[in-house]
């Protein structure tokens, strides 16, 4: 037991503002375990609670020289803690907020690049399969879907009878979807 354990708590703090780190160290063995329990009960965390507690103390070193109190050292220490915590708590949701955006702008950005990906993919895959029409069902078939023609206009463009368009575009569609059929639960959305 060290003379400073009989010292009041402002007669430590004048030796404090003396650089005497034995009343720093008697202030921080008077009040730390009281304060670490309770920024515990306000964290719930003890590992956090201790971190706050040191960060108080390390404060009232560093301001030593111009530390003024109104009240009593012990209500100036509470209300420390209590600062102290309600800023880590605050720090703490900004992060997680942070963080939240931040994992969600990843996760969507995959997602739609992922997106984008399979339709450039599945594009080129459907253009692929037209291609492999036979020519005659192929020029008929995107006449009717690219250049969105009638069946009339392509009947007279063509000089086929308009059945005999529906009929290419019927057959040009039957094959690409049995085509595709397999290929689609790849690309599963």
């Amino acid at each position: 037991m060290s003379v400073y354990s009989k010292y009041a708590d402002h007669i430590l703090l004048n030796l404090l503002k003396e650089d005497d780190q034995l009343a720093f160290t008697e202030i921080f063995e008077r009040y730390s375990k009281i304060l670490v329990n309770h920024a515990y009960k306000m964290l719930g965390n003890r590992d956090e609670a201790n971190d706050v507690v040191q960060e108080v103390f390390l404060s009232i070193w560093n301001k030593r020289y111009e530390l003024t109190l109104t009240g009593s050292f012990s209500s100036y220490l509470y209300k420390a803690t209590k600062n102290r915590i309600l800023n880590h708590i605050a720090h703490e949701k900004v992060v997680s907020r942070y963080a939240d955006s931040i994992s969600n702008f990843i996760e969507n950005s995959y997602v739609l690049a992922d997106s984008n990906l399979r339709e450039k993919e599945l594009e080129a895959i459907i253009a692929r399969e037209i291609a492999l029409l036979p020519e005659k069902m192929r020029e008929v078939f995107l006449l009717r879907k690219v250049e969105e023609l009638s069946y009339d206009e392509i009947a007279l463009q063509l000089n086929i009878t308009d059945k005999t368009a529906k009929q290419q575009v019927y057959n040009s569609l039957k094959i690409l979807r049995g085509k595709l059929k397999s290929l689609m639960s790849v690309f599963v959305w």
